[in-house]
């Protein structure tokens, strides 16, 4: 056989090795590495004798890399051609197999100059296209060349202004392809270092505070907070002004006074509890520019020292329940026996409610207290009467609902307040001082606004079902663990609470599915029984169901950066105030709970602890961009030999508990382009 080796493409790649045996269609070739393969005899595009297949192969690719394209693009005929008939024009008439094979890689390797025809066969492509590729081949060139001089820059600790600019983009949404990400991702390779780490030595991230809140803002405010030019449009209907004087009850730093109560009839048989409900919903119509403004927002985003209101201010003005003033109001009168408060009937109506009072909790909790309300203590504030029954009733009212869930309510944690000291009156910028203060839930004042909304709700609910008008519900099937609120169009049992059905209808200032139902609660009202042809929304209204998608997912990520800014600041105060060791309770897997702190954390050495161990844990590190809390058990403080808490560990407590605990989750992939070996910085998402 005078052809000893042989030359093949398999899977896109050349190989070359020795020819052991030949049949009628196939090869039998035995690589350099000893390896044998069966080759077709087609795929066999050169014999050649000479020199050693390794030896052929590094000749052709040095040779491959000096052959000028565009040369050999000129010369190629305009019809198919195969590799050997490039090589002859281009070398000589008798090349030798390294020049044969070097033509053939450089023909395979240029697919924008020559289309691939297979077999070692290829054409040429049209002068236009080829223009449009090298174009293009330049401008990746250029792009890679941009990349690189990015890379170098954040890896030296500067940031460049187009990274600068798409900082938030590159580490939540980023387009994968795009240079700046792609920069990103080498530079974090290269300094071995997690993205947030890089970008922040670089000097891309100059504030924890900034970065979270322009994150959000990134998120859902892309076109910034300021509300386009409205005007809250009147009421045009005359109501009748209510023979009541109601009160609010709320903390002082609250503008969106939607609620208030009142009560008449006392010492009587008959006393009749009042739930006033602020009435956007009478002025505000579906559709209107003020409309869509709150359905972009779908609710007030709460955090410390700040808000970003579902409607401007001065709108919200217009229907507040301010004192001192006569109010639009939906109002929902429960007459009730005054022995065993009983429900003897109930009604709504459209009317005005002079607001005698808007009391402040922070004024009044330490004053309004059980004991006043029971007449153990002097009751020395105003409303002292009507607070009274209103807690009487309250009381009343969770027992009943407790009866339903089967088990009491238990509020064991408080609730705390954030308070920031040493800013501007406006925007916080994260250098301020937080005070951070409990309120301890279920208190008094608590308890009569929670349950009677509760009441209101509830029966709004049941009563627009009743109309034949649809509404949107909270449901809950069932207490057992994993099962979550839903929010639906239809009334169904909220186990959690204990009633029958359950509405939100008592924020429709800060909510925009409250302002919703108090449209259709408005029909109800005007319309009773043929409500349903006056309702804005109709049964199986497909607007209701992308009412409560669109809200479900806003509210979920308010609470969730409400969450995170309280974590934020409560690592802050642990700065400020220089605490190194806090008392905390065992959650599971690690998690710990402080005892005077809105917050959890993992602590090493507590993972074998069981639910509820008291202990004490050291912090070893905070990362105020992550938000992760590093910490380590210093004792066990309770009796190992008490009992673990066997109560049920409630699932979506324990998977919030854990949620807030994980570090920021980002959508840079370190791997992304990566064939090395070494693994990514810790920190990347």
């Amino acid at each position: 056989m005078s052809d000893t080796y042989a030359l093949f493409e398999e899977a896109g790649k050349f190989l070359a090795g020795r020819v052991m045996s030949e049949a009628e269609s196939s090869l039998q070739v035995e690589l350099d590495s000893g390896k044998r393969v069966k080759v077709k005899s087609a795929n066999a595009l050169l014999r050649f004798a000479k020199p050693a297949p390794a030896e052929l192969l590094a000749q052709a690719h040095s040779l491959s890399g000096e052959i000028d394209l565009d040369l050999i693009w000129e010369v190629a005929p305009d019809e198919e051609f195969g590799f050997d008939d490039i090589a002859r024009e281009y070398f000589n008439a008798q090349p030798d197999a390294p020049q044969r094979a070097a033509t053939l890689l450089r023909l395979f390797d240029a697919p924008h100059y020559f289309h691939r025809r297979g077999k070692g066969r290829f054409r040429k492509a049209p002068e236009d296209i080829l223009k449009q590729a090298l174009v293009a081949i330049e401008r990746k060139a250029q792009q890679a060349a941009q990349i690189e001089s990015w890379a170098v820059e954040l890896a030296g600790g500067h940031c460049p202004a187009p990274i600068a600019e798409q900082l938030y983009r590159i580490l939540f949404k980023p387009d994968k392809n795009g240079p700046e990400y792609k920069a990103v991702v080498e530079a974090a390779k290269r300094s071995h270092k997690a993205p947030l780490d890089l970008l922040k030595d670089a000097g891309a991230i100059t504030s924890p505070y900034q970065f979270h809140w322009k994150r959000f803002l990134f998120e859902f405010f892309p076109k910034g907070t300021a509300f386009p030019p409205l005007q809250a449009p009147p009421i045009k209907n005359d109501l009748p002004l209510a023979a009541v004087q109601a009160f609010s009850i709320d903390d002082s730093s609250t503008t969106e006074i939607d609620d208030a109560l009142s009560v008449q009839g006392l010492g009587s048989d008959t006393v009749v509890f009042g739930v006033h409900i602020a009435a956007p919903g009478l002025a505000i119509q579906p559709g209107s520019a003020v409309d869509q403004v709150a359905r972009t927002r779908w609710s007030t985003v709460y955090m410390p020292g700040h808000k970003l209101t579902m409607l401007p201010d001065e709108v919200v003005q217009s229907y507040t329940l301010l004192e001192g003033r006569d109010c639009p109001a939906v109002s929902v009168y429960f007459s009730l026996d005054a022995a065993s408060l009983a429900v003897k009937a109930v009604e709504t109506k459209l009317e005005q409610v002079h607001i005698a009072a808007n009391l402040r909790h922070d004024q009044l909790d330490a004053v309004v207290t059980e004991a006043s309300l029971t007449g153990e203590a002097p009751a020395g504030y105003a409303f002292a009467p009507e607070l009274a029954f209103a807690f009487r009733l309250a009381r009343h009212l969770k027992a009943q609902r407790e009866v339903v869930r089967g088990k009491p309510e238990n509020f064991n944690r408080p609730d705390y307040n954030f308070r920031l000291d040493g800013g501007d009156a406006g925007e916080p910028d994260g250098s301020e001082t937080v005070v951070i203060t409990e309120r301890k839930r279920g208190s008094p004042l608590d308890l009569i606004v929670a349950e009677a909304m509760i009441l209101a709700n509830s029966h709004w609910g049941g009563w627009i079902a009743e109309c034949g008008v649809p509404g949107i519900y909270r449901s809950q099937a069932s207490m057992a663990p994993g099962i979550k609120v839903r929010m639906g169009t239809k009334p169904a049992p909220h186990a959690g609470m204990g009633v029958k059905q359950y509405t939100w209808a008592t924020s429709p200032l800060r909510r925009y599915v409250d302002l919703v139902n108090q449209w259709q609660i408005i029909a109800c009202a005007r319309h009773g029984r043929t409500a349903a042809l006056a309702a804005p929304f109709k049964p199986k209204d497909a607007e209701l169901f992308s009412v409560i998608s669109g809200f479900d997912a806003a509210y979920t990520a308010y609470n969730q950066f409400q969450n995170g800014l309280e974590r934020y600041w409560t690592m802050r105060h642990l700065e400020q105030a220089g605490l190194t060791e806090l008392e905390a309770a065992v959650m599971k897997d690690g998690l710990v709970r402080a005892d005077t702190l809105p917050l959890v954390f993992r602590a090493l050495g507590c993972e074998s602890l069981p639910r509820g161990a008291r202990v004490r844990v050291r912090i070893t590190g905070a990362d105020l961009l992550t938000l992760e809390l590093h910490a380590s058990l210093v004792a066990r403080l309770d009796d190992p030999a008490t009992p673990a808490d066997d109560a049920p560990v409630d699932a979506e407590e324990a998977d919030e508990a854990a949620e807030a605990a994980a570090p920021l989750a980002l959508a840079i992939d370190l791997q992304d382009g990566d064939n090395a070996a070494d693994p990514p910085p810790s920190g990347a998402a």
